[in-house]
């Protein structure tokens, strides 16, 4: 529903991106990027010229977000995520359409954007601080707590070149955050630093919430997206699919995961699908009744029924059924090798069901990565995802490790020490 011209903190409108594609690559971004396109270009002199192509990153989005709104943005890889955040931090323009910010803006879409690797620390602050707007004055007076929020107060005057991925991220974060922004972009950040840390942040822009600002996060972590947001915006192909609750963006993102390609396949040799020797066609996760089930209390056991096909020859396939936490920590898994089940490889239809041990891990959400590897753990021939199910614990979180069993333990009364003996002692 639109806000009025005082009450909206984003408006989009009709907000498109287009990008060029040039003989299988995005247009020129890097003066490397022209040399080397140059270069080519001279190379190929008197040969037909490649068409150029293009694509839509975003088409027709338009919202309104109103002041002091949380709003998560989800979407599988691709969807338009990361350009929407783009757009609207003014890196880069729209194709069509415009978007109207009402406020002080705040962005940390890619660590350490804005760093110098030659810098310290220090000088750093400074100059992030003052790309995304601060005065000199302003950044000298927030110092000290900028230090101590990104907790390397030791590192300080050490170039950010030496700074491990998880340094980067909670100095930007700090220097960001400290901009005391009405609006503040975040675009994944929080996945590079520690579950501390994390947790931190979190606390930090409901903190920033609570005065009055607002945020537009785009996360994979559906529980920081649950903490955070009470509305999400959808993208699907750059379009906006769905703006609604939290609850249904997140039920809708899920089920677009559901048997989807786990995000480093491509890096592991699978670049199409549709073309692997084995493909899983449906996953259903039940209760050990055999009921269907999302929710598992800890010690309860889960039911998870597999069905596949095999299109093509396969030498000797291993299922591995990985249960990942939120965070990205993966917790335990279960494989067909080692449980000594041999699966047919011959061209058809198959279904397995595996009921798990009473599940130990603590209280989370956990996505479940459904692979396939030939000869126990050589090739990756599958690698899709098999949806996502929460562990349910009064007290057992995260602080607590990834798991929790009950430990043997047994108490006497603590002997006195003998008295040590004078060897050499003459009577």
């Amino acid at each position: 529903m639109p806000t009025s011209s005082d009450e909206f903190a984003i408006r989009a409108e009709g907000l498109g991106k287009q990008y060029k594609i040039f003989g299988g690559s995005s247009g020129a971004d890097t003066m490397v990027d022209v040399m080397a396109k140059s270069a080519k270009a001279i190379a190929t002199l008197g040969r037909s010229r490649p068409k150029k192509q293009s694509f839509w990153a975003l088409k027709d989005v338009s919202f309104d977000i109103r002041q002091g709104e949380n709003v998560g943005v989800l979407g599988l890889n691709g969807a338009g995520k990361s350009t929407l955040l783009k757009v609207l931090s003014r890196i880069t323009d729209p194709t069509t359409g415009r978007a109207r910010i009402n406020g002080r803006m705040g962005s940390l879409l890619e660590v350490g954007t804005g760093f110098h690797a030659e810098l310290t620390g220090r000088e750093n602050i400074f100059l992030y601080g003052a790309i995304l707007g601060m005065g000199r004055a302003e950044i000298a007076r927030k110092f000290d707590a900028i230090v101590d929020f990104a907790e390397i107060g030791e590192f300080i005057n050490t170039p950010v070149k030496r700074y491990s991925s998880g340094m980067y991220v909670r100095l930007a974060f700090s220097v960001a955050a400290h901009l005391e922004p009405d609006i503040l972009l975040l675009d994944e950040v929080l996945a590079v630093g520690d579950i501390t840390f994390q947790r931190k942040c979190l606390d930090f822009a409901k903190d920033l919430q609570r005065r009055d600002a607002t945020i537009l996060f785009v996360s994979h972590n559906m529980f920081s997206i649950k903490s955070m947001c009470d509305r999400v915006i959808y993208l699907r192909q750059g379009q906006v699919q769905f703006d609604g609750p939290t609850a249904k963006g997140i039920e809708i993102y899920e089920a677009d995961c559901r048997l989807a390609s786990v995000s480093w396949a491509k890096a592991a040799g699978i670049t199409n699908p549709d073309e692997t020797p084995i493909v899983i066609t449906d996953v259903a996760l039940l209760d050990e009744a055999g009921e269907p089930a999302s929710v598992y209390e800890h010690g309860q056991r889960l039911r998870l029924r597999l069905d596949y096909e095999v299109r093509g020859p396969v030498d000797d396939p291993n299922f591995i059924l990985a249960f990942v936490r939120s965070d990205g920590v993966s917790c335990c898994c279960y494989n067909t090798k080692m449980d000594g089940v041999q699966i047919s490889t011959r061209p058809g239809a198959g279904r397995l069901e595996l009921v798990t041990p009473p599940l130990s891990l603590i209280s989370e959400l956990y996505k479940i990565e459904i692979l396939v590897r030939e000869r126990g753990f050589g090739k990756l021939v599958c690698g899709q995802l098999g949806g996502s199910f929460h562990v349910s614990h009064p007290l057992l979180d995260m602080h607590f490790g990834v798991f929790h069993e009950p430990g043997v333990w047994t108490q006497g009364e603590q002997r006195a020490a003998a008295r040590p003996q004078n060897i050499g002692a003459v009577a």
